[in-house]
């Protein structure tokens, strides 16, 4: 029997390419690997709440960022996760110039396949350690 992979997205309120690693890491928990994955709240682990911390120390996880912070990366290593992958939106972004992605409450269909692209990578990743 395996554990699932903690899969956590940044907060990125406000900005569309937060948007864009809460709807990947979704996509990849509830539609592409429900059995080998989960996802953890952000706001949960940076305020140290101490089941988050529980069920995320010691454990494989892929962190997925929408800016050069890494907040999700640096916060999940902090409460004692093992981040086996770093996935910064940005770097897919950046395969699609002078696309609109959409806004920081919608997504565009522009938006919409680099998820999906992001997504399939995260899934990858997961389909590897499980």
């Amino acid at each position: 029997m395996y554990k699932k992979v903690k899969v956590v997205p940044c907060s990125g309120i406000g900005k569309v390419f937060g948007l864009m690693a809460r709807e990947a890491v979704l996509k990849t928990v509830i539609e592409l690997c429900p059995d080998k994955s989960e996802t953890v709240c952000l706001a949960y682990i940076v305020t140290g709440d101490k089941a988050v911390k529980e069920k995320i120390e010691g454990y494989d996880c892929i962190t997925v960022d929408g800016c050069p912070k890494m907040c999700a990366a640096k916060n999940v290593t902090l409460i004692g996760g093992v981040v086996v992958e770093e996935v910064n939106v940005l770097d897919t972004v950046k395969e699609h110039k002078g696309k609109k992605f959409g806004s920081p409450t919608q997504l565009s269909d522009d938006g919409e396949v680099v998820i999906n692209e992001i997504a399939g990578k995260i899934a990858r990743k997961i389909n590897e350690i499980n």
